[in-house]
């Protein structure tokens, strides 16, 4: 019954959506033919140097207000029609349209820029070597994954976890660990672990709210802060582009992620609060409501149904057959264990084999962990995680078919099933590549960090307007990714040249920066939680077999409450200077105390 009504209220919301949605984009593409029409007249000075060297940052006349509007295209469009393939497409085109009517003028200019969105910005994003290695790496980590869920892999680690499920505490404390376990990637953490702890946890009168947030808040965390996962690809993606338009940041990409992971406040503390509230028995808000009505034994689902005909539910009704083992097949969990620890193994070595230098490893002055850090630093982090995510895929199909587990047509169209599933993430990342490179021509960062840098502002504020920015609009867009392909081109050059401009020295304005980064990303992942349009968020619920208003309506306090915390507490005392030594005590003790004041034993009635 869940599960039509869930289908009939999204066939419902189409309908009544798809139209206006169409007309929405129609309309947003004529006020922006006519607005670019209009402005195409004036001068701009951000287009006088067209086809010449990029001035530098410190240019005396910056660049000019156009330069911001495929940018906001991109938000406003994502607010506007809660899409964000459109809006990245519309903002791409916006930018090209203001280039080419400044050269040819109207109309001619608006077919050259139509052609220039192909073969000039997506081609030119493509062209990049690091750009390719980033798409073939997330598709080949797909492909294992869709692998390791057809052989039984997956379910084997997971049937193992469930053994130790024989109370409440117990079952949710083992679905908090497989969400942790299942590190690697999101959708495979939300559809494996939901539909597989399902019937333990209505055994044990866990209700599906719970087990439905336990999903979603150990995907997106933990997949964001893994160093091996298919997000990584992305985010090195996004802040190699923001660390080349800065220029005078001699970092690598994985050297600036690996630092920003401690400042990751929000992923951190809600993986703390599941714990606690696990562990403390309790819960508040219309969680508590959830789980004591499922004490009972009158609703798991949210509906007001019991779990009835609920578990038969198989993730194969979400359309994800390719993360469902093949029948008759018994789990195993090594078939998962050791190509995933194939990956790790393979990336690490590949850090060290295209970072080794003789020199540094041999200089006596350096303890170990600044020879590690300086070779992964230099290490030419894409070339490792294509040596690694092939090494890992190919252990997967000699397993599988040594085990026969699946013939060799099962396991190769089991491999391109899970490339197809990060088509949509692909497509993101295509289309934020040229919107980035679109910018880069206008010189965006350029003008917002100018811009940044006459308000006077101090840089300490940087991270809790980036963590604000990345809520919002994850919130709008329901996606991660496409919060993160807007906002890290724009935000890490702006800010970076607010830290130089106040005359911050290196070592002050690096921890700044990491935190800059994090905050980002950490934003997009609350904003994603709270969004009743995320595509995680919606999986989780299916997967779990929970209304999906109602995972919504009982996700969102905890969120909120972990994203005030993790600002308040964590970014800005962080940025102020205090150590992360004392920060996380002092976030972890508000957080127990706030459960403690706050929530409710879920296993009484009062």
């Amino acid at each position: 019954m869940f599960m039509e009504q869930n289908k009939r209220l999204g066939a419902n919301f189409q309908r009544m959506t798809k139209g206006l949605t169409y007309r929405k984009a129609v309309g947003a593409v004529f006020l922006l033919l006519m607005g670019l029409w209009a402005l195409s007249g004036s001068a701009s000075p951000v287009l006088g140097g067209l086809g010449a060297e990029m001035p530098p940052l410190s240019v005396p006349k910056p660049p000019g207000f156009m330069s911001i509007v495929p940018p906001l295209v991109a938000v406003l469009m994502a607010l506007l029609l809660k899409e964000v393939y459109v809006s990245l497409f519309l903002a791409v085109l916006s930018g090209a349209w203001i280039l080419a009517l400044e050269q040819q003028g109207f109309p001619g200019g608006i077919l050259s820029g139509l052609v220039s969105v192909m073969d000039r910005y997506i081609m030119g994003a493509l062209y990049d070597r690091d750009h390719l290695s980033v798409l073939v790496f997330s598709m080949l980590i797909g492909g294992m994954v869709a692998l390791l869920s057809r052989n039984g892999g997956m379910q084997g680690v997971v049937v193992f976890l469930s053994k130790y499920a024989n109370n409440t505490r117990s079952g949710q404390l083992v679905t908090w660990f497989l969400g942790i376990v299942i590190f690697f990637d999101d959708y495979a953490n939300t559809l494996l672990v939901g539909n597989t702890m399902r019937p333990v946890t209505d055994r044990l009168r866990i209700s599906r709210a719970k087990l439905a947030y336990l999903v979603d808040a150990t995907a997106a965390p933990v997949a964001s802060i893994a160093f091996i996962s298919t997000w990584i690809g992305a985010e090195l993606g996004y802040i190699k582009d923001g660390l080349k338009t800065i220029g005078d940041l001699d970092m690598a990409p994985y050297q600036v992620f690996m630092a920003s992971i401690p400042y990751s406040f929000y992923s951190w503390l809600t993986l703390a609060m599941m714990f606690i509230l696990i562990w403390r028995r309790r819960d508040f808000g219309p969680m508590l409501a959830a789980e004591r009505a499922a004490r009972a034994g009158n609703d798991f689902t949210g509906v007001g149904g019991s779990a009835g005909n609920e578990t038969q539910a198989t993730s194969a009704e979400g359309g994800q057959q390719e993360f469902v083992m093949k029948e008759g097949l018994k789990p195993r969990a090594w078939m998962a264990l050791v190509p995933v620890a194939t990956v790790i193994f393979g990336v690490l070595a590949g850090l060290v084999i295209t970072g080794w230098d003789e020199a540094v490893w041999g200089d006596p002055t350096k303890n170990v962990w600044v020879r590690c850090s300086t070779i992964i630093g230099q290490a030419d982090s894409f070339r490792a995680l294509l040596y690694g995510s092939f090494a890992g895929c190919a252990v997967a199909l000699g397993l599988t078919l040594g085990a026969r587990s699946l013939n060799l047509q099962e396991s190769v169209d089991s491999i391109v099933q899970g490339f197809k599933t990060m088509l949509p993430a692909s497509l993101i990342l295509v289309l934020a590549w040229s919107l980035a490179l679109l910018t880069e021509e206008l010189q965006t960062a350029a003008y917002i960090s100018h811009r940044l840098v006459a308000l006077q502002w101090s840089p300490l504020w940087l991270p809790a307007l980036a963590f604000g920015a990345g809520a919002l609009v994850a919130f709008s867009t329901g996606t991660s990714w496409g919060t993160m392909a807007i906002l890290y081109p724009l935000l890490l050059p702006a800010g970076w040249a607010m830290l130089k401009a106040q005359g911050w020295g290196m070592e002050e304005s690096l921890p700044i920066f990491y935190q800059l980064v994090s905050s980002i990303l950490a934003g997009a992942v609350l904003g994603d939680h709270c969004s009743p349009i995320s595509d995680t968020t919606i999986m989780s619920s299916l997967s779990s077999s929970c209304n999906h208003l109602a995972h919504v309506r009982t996700q969102m306090p905890y969120a909120l409450t972990v994203g005030a915390v993790s600002v308040v507490l964590g970014l800005l005392p962080a940025a102020l200077g205090l150590s992360l030594w004392l920060v996380y005590p002092l976030c972890l003790g508000v957080l127990w105390v706030v459960v403690g004041t706050w929530g409710r034993n879920t296993e009484s009635a009062t």
